[in-house]
């Protein structure tokens, strides 16, 4: 196959640089502890500094893969499936959605929500990034905002967010690992104080499980 025509399949989202997947527990935000098959897609220009997959950055360098396949691997192994990345919504999401959803599977992403919403989600995790914020919809259709804690300024970029989000929208602030025992302390005090908010951990690494 030529190098155009599968660029036009990647395009089109019917092909996904797909870097991996593997059936774990969802360790973070409301579906904690279920058992879940995670697909993680190549490409992301958000750049977090603290970001513990940026091997997923470059897109180039994750194999483009038919979602037929990658599908038909999710639904061996569970039917809550999470898309996530990289950043998911740099690809057109809709086509590998309609597929899962005509298995009868659950359809989960976790996203920056920095490219425009495609897809056809149960779940719709919405962790924001300073250096490349939201595209307007996806705080209308969240289901949960993930804020991530680096510093005691992402408390008011959380509230920033917050503000934004639509009210059935679930409200998480999460302590970055690398700085944890520094920033635990600061969240729960802001929880105890602001009980809108609630206390998401990182629990897979504490089980030392992908």
């Amino acid at each position: 196959m030529k190098n155009e025509e599968v660029l036009e399949k990647v395009n089109k989202g019917v092909y996904l640089p797909l870097m991996e997947e593997f059936y774990t527990i969802q360790g973070e935000g409301f579906h904690k502890g279920t058992a879940a098959y995670f697909i993680r897609v190549g490409g992301c220009d958000v750049g977090c500094h603290w970001c513990d997959v940026k091997e997923s950055w470059n897109a180039e360098t994750h194999p483009p893969t038919a979602i037929e396949h990658i599908v038909e691997n999710a639904a061996t192994y569970s039917d809550t499936i999470v898309i996530t990345g990289g950043e998911p919504l740099m690809w057109d999401m809709n086509p590998i959605t309609k597929a899962l959803k005509e298995k009868g599977l659950k359809t989960h992403i976790e996203t920056s929500g920095a490219y425009t919403l495609s897809g056809d989600w149960d779940w719709i995790c919405l962790s924001p990034k300073k250096n490349k914020l939201p595209e307007g919809r996806i705080y209308d259709e969240a289901h949960e905002l993930k804020v991530i804690v680096y510093n005691k300024h992402d408390l008011i970029f959380a509230e920033e967010q917050a503000a934004k989000t639509n009210s059935n929208c679930i409200l998480y602030l999460q302590p970055e690992w690398s700085v944890r025992d520094k920033v635990v302390p600061m969240i729960v005090d802001y929880v105890m104080n602001n009980p809108k908010w609630k206390v998401s951990l990182q629990t897979h690494k504490y089980l030392n499980i992908p």
